[in-house]
């Protein structure tokens, strides 16, 4: 079986990840990994028109992980992961909604 998308991580999302103990991020490592061959919302879900959120439940920590397309590539589609965040509300904050925005657009500029 193939996967369907390739993950790349920007500087922030490794940084994110780097503050998190070891068993928190194979966690999300191996949630990742199943969202690249199954299409379950429960861990990849849409947000907005362009901003896309991997999930993670943890421990009763709710993890996530902001993440756009990038199909300028004809051969691999990517989904580049932005940032993260511990979910702490109901709803995702606005403000990281707009950070993974953000992100979005100085990646597209490069």
């Amino acid at each position: 079986m193939n996967p369907k998308f390739e993950i790349v991580f920007l500087k922030e999302a490794i940084h994110f990840m780097s503050r998190l103990d070891l068993k928190t991020r194979k966690k999300i490592y191996f949630n990742l990994d199943r969202a690249r061959f199954e299409n379950n919302p429960k861990l990849f879900k849409k947000l907005t028109h362009h901003i896309w959120e991997f999930r993670v439940l943890y421990k009763r920590t709710q993890y996530r992980m902001f993440a756009f397309w990038d199909k300028t590539d004809t051969t691999n589609t990517l989904v580049i992961v932005s940032h993260g965040m511990v979910k702490k509300v109901g709803a995702v904050p606005k403000t990281e909604i707009q950070k993974a925005l953000v992100s979005r657009a100085v990646y597209f500029e490069t």
